[in-house]
């Protein structure tokens, strides 16, 4: 482990996860490392821990090297063809359920649903909800739906762009973390192994924010939430394009860290 930690930079976490991963072991099981700690790798094992930490080292997310990632108490299956998801995303999670508290079998919509991380959340905090999960990419929608599949929880999904899919269709709460990082910023080169069409988003970043905001008004009840998750410096901005829409309440919510990371309003009960 001190070999992993002085060689490769990593944090001792990272390094004992990859090797029980190594050793076909569940990620988390430290318990069986320090039982162990006197046994000597054989040779398999020390030449997949050796990949594993080289990846790792490259920065590719721990998530795709184990193919797993622990979300709001559900362990979802995740691959590079969607966006590792982030701890502050449950930040959005929290929210929404508030939003949607006091309302019996709401409909909910999550767009951009990448691996389906907010939408299953959502669906297993409140299984009476109706969710809706919608994201432009069919190879995304794979994933959610073998993860809704797995974790034996309804999802409706569609493949299409925000709200194309949606025609007809009304709801209580639509919640999105849609890419919001700007053409050329510099954060995306530790970002290279992640799916670029889920983080890139025009020359400021609004641009997917921009869509969601003006197609979700034909979309939300009287009364309504949309939130939505968005970059460490753009919650200013994100209040401006729902209060210009018309939206009420709008307001911003930090993540663990302090950071305004998701911003929502509410569609007006009367116009």
């Amino acid at each position: 482990m001190q070999f992993a930690q002085a060689q490769f930079g990593l944090p001792r976490l990272d390094a004992q996860m990859l090797l029980l991963h190594a050793c076909e072991l569940p990620i988390h099981d430290r318990a069986w490392l320090l039982a162990h700690s006197d046994e000597v790798l054989n040779d398999k094992v020390q030449t997949q821990f050796l990949d594993f930490l080289q990846r790792r080292a490259r920065l590719e997310p721990l998530a795709y090297i184990t193919g797993v990632k622990e979300f709001f108490g559900l362990q979802l299956h995740i691959d590079n063809r969607v966006l590792d998801p982030r701890p502050e995303t449950e930040t959005l999670v929290e929210w929404a359920l508030t939003c949607v508290a006091d309302t019996s079998q709401p409909h909910i919509a999550d767009l951009g649903t990448g691996s389906g991380a907010i939408a299953l959340a959502i669906k297993h905090s409140l299984p009476s909800a109706k969710v809706t999960a919608v994201d432009a990419s069919a190879d995304a929608i794979d994933v959610a739906t073998a993860n809704a599949q797995r974790l034996g929880l309804d999802l409706a999904v569609h493949v299409g762009n925000w709200c194309a899919p949606l025609a007809g269709q009304s709801f209580d709460l639509i919640v999105s973390n849609p890419p919001y990082i700007a053409d050329g910023d510099t954060h995306l080169a530790r970002l290279t192994h992640e799916p670029v069409s889920a983080l890139v988003a025009g020359s400021d970043g609004l641009d997917d924010l921009r869509q969601i905001v003006a197609q979700a008004i034909e979309h939300l009840k009287p009364g309504a939430w949309l939130l939505l998750e968005h970059g460490f410096d753009q919650a200013q901005a994100v209040q401006a394009l729902l209060g210009n829409q018309g939206f009420v309440s709008v307001q911003s919510r930090p993540d663990l860290a302090g950071i305004l990371r998701c911003t929502g309003g509410q569609w007006p009960r009367v116009k």
